[in-house]
């Protein structure tokens, strides 16, 4: 009986590069669909649900399956499920993150929530960073969807997750101790 392989691959810079697919990255998709092969595309980008992805892969000529479909959000949701099963969280961030976490169970507060959740969004805002900072300092346990310092737009290089946690991260550093 031969070995059954399993794929993960990474989205940006091997799938896709910007809004350009990869040459030939549609027919290895079509070949691993065709072969019935296991397969789970990662993307570190929490801004969009798989739906959404999927949708977006598709328009610049990509097209699979969502539940092949696997992003830090939902990485995220899943972690703090097994942590805290029925939690709340503060989120700064778009549908993707929101949407996984509702799906595990958790409520989106802001009033002495269990984890301030910080994603990627094209709105950071000041009054939103102060106030996941001050939730944080009272006790809420802070983690984000992934690490990055920056990413790529239509525009140039954009601030991304890590360098929005290393700002709020020095923030709090910069608290006095109690």
């Amino acid at each position: 009986m031969p070995k059954r392989k399993s794929y993960v691959l990474d989205m940006d810079g091997v799938l896709v590069m910007g809004s350009q697919p990869i040459p030939g990255a549609q027919g290895f998709i079509e070949k691993l669909i065709e072969k019935g092969a296991r397969f789970a595309i990662l993307t570190n980008n929490p801004l969009f649900t798989p739906r959404d992805l999927q949708h977006r892969l598709k328009n610049v000529g990509l097209d699979l399956p969502h539940d092949h479909l696997f992003t830090s959000a939902m990485a995220t949701a899943q972690f703090l499920h097994t942590q805290m099963p029925g939690g709340s969280a503060f989120v700064i961030g778009e549908t993707g993150l929101t949407l996984a976490l509702h799906e595990v169970g958790y409520v989106l507060t802001d009033k002495n929530p269990d984890y301030m959740v910080l994603g990627e969004t094209t709105n950071y805002n000041f009054e939103q960073i102060s106030k996941a900072v001050r939730l944080v300092a009272a006790g809420a346990r802070f983690i984000a969807t992934n690490p990055d310092p920056s990413g790529p737009s239509e525009k140039g290089i954009v601030p991304a997750c890590g360098a929005m946690a290393a700002m709020m991260l020095a923030l709090l550093a910069s608290l006095p101790k109690p």
